[in-house]
């Protein structure tokens, strides 16, 4: 039984324009902005219900623009318009297989998660406002900045990323652990200070989970956290709408900067304006960073199919110690673990072509953060001029803690046992 209600919202957007005009809600400076309230679960007898039975999922009506998919309800409608917009040559005709194959699990995902509300109709409204973002993509699409401020209006980018991500939580069974460190780390932030999150990172679906797990807690660090994105989210016309809705600085990152040899060079110039837009949001202060060390998504270790973090590289960790240790504010690390694979699990190996497959299931995810670290005190036992070795200590530590994190983090959404056992650490606040 996964326990759960629909909250429907009017439409952010309904009219026809299909235009996006670049005006955007800027990545503020968190601790100038008071966090605001969250609607109490009480005001909505379903939703008190739902909250006693364990799991709160609300899902907010799909914003669609363009007029073609605006009146959509069914999945006959949903193909009917997008064989449409491929006739037109608005979406290239190999990407029909893949929205066929993406529409059909996450259809089997959402109609089978036992949601009151998630039905048929749901699912052609949400996959109808995804492929109007991504249609518009591929019609005028839009070109991140190095320092990309999440849009709000007049189409609601982030809404609608948590509107599909949201549909896919099994909030009875997802938790956060240590939420005393996130209070921590929101006080530093109202300090003025910086925080650093080296996360391990699963799914495109990570900006939501980290968001829909903390609005009932921090609702300021879901909204404001600054995600370091790398080229495949801001470049793959399905991937771009829901990035549109996060605040970013946008990296190459290794793993793609020889993907084209004629644009490294390019590629190279981008991540050094980048790297001066996030010298300059951290000497402001106040900045909450969330970064992935490892470069990518984790994979499933290929002998065993299991999962957990991927090995990180020690620059990277190295980069964020050297950008908070510049700015005139004091700085934090912090190590994070995230479990969110059975959302969206990518595929086994790196694909650098359009069209990678997307399964959906409805599941548990979570979300952690590690004690802070104490870099002077991990990297002492290295020489003073070993950088290499020092870096590799740093990054070593910061990996060893998400890791065994991220083993007691699946522990409590796979295990109910441990989960209750273990609930004074692995809460779910959306119950209370």
């Amino acid at each position: 039984m996964k326990p759960a209600v629909l909250h429907a919202q009017p439409a952010l957007c309904a009219c026809g324009h299909t235009g996006i005009k670049q005006k955007q809600a800027p990545a503020g400076n968190i601790a100038r902005q008071p966090f605001r309230a969250v609607p109490a679960v009480s005001r909505h007898p379903a939703l008190r219900q739902s909250a006693r039975r364990g799991a709160v999922n609300i899902v907010c009506t799909a914003q669609v623009t363009r007029q073609k998919f605006t009146d959509v309800a069914t999945e006959k409608e949903f193909f009917q318009v997008l064989q449409d917009e491929i006739a037109q040559g608005h979406v290239p005709k190999i990407l029909m297989p893949a929205f066929q194959d993406f529409y059909n699990n996450y259809k089997t995902a959402v109609v089978n998660s036992g949601v009151p509300g998630a039905d048929e109709a749901l699912v052609a409204k949400i996959m109808s406002a995804i492929a109007d973002r991504s249609v518009h993509e591929f019609v005028e699409p839009y070109t991140f900045p190095s320092h990309h401020h999440r849009i709000l209006e007049p189409y609601n980018y982030y809404e609608f990323g948590q509107n599909y991500v949201r549909t896919l939580i099994d909030f009875s069974k997802s938790v956060i652990g240590h939420l005393p460190r996130f209070e921590k780390m929101a006080e530093q932030i109202a300090n003025g200070e910086n925080v650093v999150l080296l996360a391990n990172h699963q799914t495109e679906a990570d900006p939501g989970v980290f968001a829909l797990l903390l609005e009932h807690t921090h609702p300021n660090l879901a909204t404001d956290v600054i995600y370091v994105a790398g080229d495949r989210v801001v470049t793959d016309p399905l991937c771009k709408p829901f990035s549109m809705g996060r605040n970013l600085f946008c990296v190459h990152s290794k793993k793609r900067l020889d993907d084209i040899p004629e644009l490294k060079a390019q590629k190279i110039a981008t991540n050094r304006r980048t790297l001066t837009a996030m010298a300059r949001a951290l000497n402001e202060g106040g900045k909450l960073l969330w970064i992935a060390p490892s470069g990518g998504r984790d994979r499933p270790q290929a002998d065993t199919g299991a999962w957990h973090p991927d090995k990180w590289d020690p620059s990277a960790v190295e980069l964020m110690r050297q950008l908070l240790a510049k700015a005139k504010p004091a700085g934090h690390l912090y190590p994070f673990a995230m479990y969110s694979w059975e959302l969206m699990p990518p595929p086994k190996v790196v694909e650098k072509g359009l069209g990678e497959r997307r399964l959906t299931h409805f599941a548990g995810a979570g979300i952690s953060v590690c004690e802070e670290l104490d870099v002077d005190a991990i990297v002492s036992s290295a020489d003073v001029e070993d950088k290499a070795g020092r870096q590799q200590l740093l990054a070593s530590a910061a990996w060893q803690a998400v890791s065994d994190e991220y083993a007691r983090l699946e522990e409590a959404i796979t295990n109910d046992a441990a989960r209750e056992r273990r609930a004074d650490v692995y809460q779910q606040p959306w119950r209370q």
